[in-house]
């Protein structure tokens, strides 16, 4: 049995035959209701629904845009026999609305009280929401905000999703083409299994507005942890071949891609650890510019500098550690020219990111088909990173700034050079893994250590580093990303050349380095703030 409406919106009873064996299967849709607020890529849809019989109930605006198509249309008001009241905050709010999508076609009871009430049967629901998280975007207006918490749309996308036996649900102009395709192939009919896929699909539409509208009232996190993201994209694979990987987000709002395949799922782990550390030095525009290039491997820094030509900055930065800069991302502040890409095309990299190309850098750079091109062209804003772990999720502040005092402690006040390779120094350790040591010459890094167990083990690593590239250390200053537990990193660092340190403080033995270095007339900095990163 089903109830549709004639010509004149009342409805009529009609006779059928159904196959209960076949009813969950295969379901040929009849009628429609349609409620979107955005019209756009609805018409084919619609025409479509028109052409193949399908009887459209709609509302408000896009009442008026189906009947703009001359196509016929059933007002809901006269299936409910309510206006649109309160503003238009309730439209559809209505037991004939939500009974017939909620209606169980196989239950003799539903049946029973569908007719009895005039429920029409509705067989699709394409409901968008209204525009939340752009109204977010684009005022701070807390009222108009409030008002795009839609109510109505939600419920409907729910019950249809819920209903998904009887009822194919539409909650994304996504979606359109997908339906249209199914509508034309299969004469008009939907199958269990591709309305259960639309069903699942609205459940994340539903989800993730839900989710935005609770960071807006509750920006930092309380007793969930609720992040949505859309967007998802297949990896080839995850960290190795044997791993599965996605990523969910928008790239396109950051980065153009110019040039080369696409970004694997460690080709994304670099590029991140590239536009952090590249944030910390945001490019200079006074008459004397400074620019920075930096070479990531691994997530660690290996090769990093800041001087006043781009070109320069890259050969600097390379001449750090021109061995382990094979294969790395490399990051810029500045625009590339043909100068910086013919030099940097001489050796094998992933993917270079820069704010700007000159067009004969990318001519020169666009050899290699398969080399990675990003053209940054907005910053990272995310305030928080998260982490899986223990069958739950770890959630931090991003490590922002640099330190929290600045106190001579040592044996004399740094110079003004050493100070501005200590500041340089202690930004470049905080993006290195711990236990993380920088040596740090005209702001250059010229050796590292980074992710060993003990800190001296690091320390020895950097100074090993810097001699295999026949830097001289007289001169250069060392970071430390968390305080000195003995004396022996200063000795042993005062005894390779170094006269200045920068690291947090904290030790319980903290007065052993500084005696030494008060000792010995070295420059030590205690900054109050440790930059782990594990």
């Amino acid at each position: 049995m089903r109830l549709q409406s004639g010509a004149t919106g009342n409805f009529c009873l009609l006779a059928a035959t159904v196959n209960k064996s076949t009813h969950r299967m295969t379901k040929k849709i009849q009628t429609a209701l349609i409620s979107v607020f955005y019209k756009d890529g609805l018409e084919p849809l619609v025409r479509l629904l028109h052409e193949q019989g399908v009887t459209i109930y709609s509302t408000g605006g896009t009442q008026q845009f189906i009947e703009k198509l001359e196509l016929p249309c059933v007002p809901v008001e006269s299936v409910t026999s309510y206006p649109s009241i309160l503003g238009g905050r309730v439209k559809t709010l209505h037991p004939k609305v939500f009974g017939g999508i909620l209606g169980r076609r196989d239950n003799e009871q539903d049946l029973k009280e569908m007719k009895e009430f005039d429920i029409p049967e509705l067989d699709l629901v394409i409901v968008d929401l209204y525009p939340f998280e752009e109204t977010v975007a684009n005022t701070k207006e807390e009222q108009s905000i409030i008002e795009k918490i839609d109510i109505g749309g939600p419920s409907m996308i729910r019950g249809a999703a819920k209903n998904h036996r009887d009822v194919v649900v539409i909650a994304s102009k996504a979606d359109y083409s997908f339906l249209e395709e199914i509508l034309r192939s299969q004469n008009g009919s939907t199958t269990l299994e591709q309305r259960r896929h639309l069903a699942a699909k609205a459940f994340e539409v539903c989800a993730h507005y839900d989710v935005a509208i609770s960071q807006y009232f509750t920006p930092g996190f309380d007793n969930y942890f609720l992040s949505s993201v859309p967007e998802a994209k297949a990896m080839r694979y995850g960290e190795n071949p044997h791993q599965q990987g996605v990523f969910y987000g928008k790239l396109n709002d950051m980065f153009h891609q110019l040039n080369g395949k696409e970004l694997s799922y460690n080709n994304l782990v670099d590029v991140d650890a590239a536009v952090q550390i590249i944030k910390e030095f945001p490019a200079n525009s006074n008459e004397q510019p400074e620019f920075t290039f930096a070479i990531i491997k691994h997530t660690n820094v290996c090769g990093i500098a800041a001087r006043s030509s781009v070109k320069a900055a890259w050969d600097a930065a390379l001449a750090g550690d021109p061995e382990s800069a094979f294969g790395g991302v490399l990051v810029c502040n500045g625009t590339i020219d043909s100068a910086t890409a013919n030099a940097i095309n001489e050796i094998f990299f992933e993917v270079l990111i820069a704010p700007a190309f000159e067009a004969s850098a990318l001519d020169i750079l666009r050899t290699k088909k398969n080399r990675i091109l990003l053209q940054q062209h907005k910053e990272l804003e995310s305030t928080h990173q998260f982490k899986s772990l223990l069958n739950g999720v770890l959630m931090q502040q991003h490590d922002e700034g640099n330190f929290e005092k600045w106190e001579e402690a040592g044996g004399r006040e740094t110079s003004a050079s050493e100070k501005a390779d200590l500041v340089f120094a202690n930004l470049v350790c905080k993006h290195l893994k711990s236990n993380s040591i920088a040596l740090v010459k005209n702001k250059q890094l010229i050796g590292k250590g980074c992710g060993q167990t003990s800190r001296i083990d690091s320390l020895r690593q950097s100074i090993d580093k810097s001699r295999q590239f026949n830097f001289d250390l007289s001169g250069a200053v060392l970071a430390s990303d968390a305080f000195f537990p003995f004396d022996d990193c200063v000795q042993m660092a005062h005894t390779a050349g170094i006269e200045a340190f920068i690291q947090p403080g904290g030790s319980i033995r903290d007065k052993d380095s500084i005696e030494y270095c008060q000792t010995h007339g070295l420059a030590m900095v205690m900054t109050g703030m440790r930059h782990f990163k594990h």
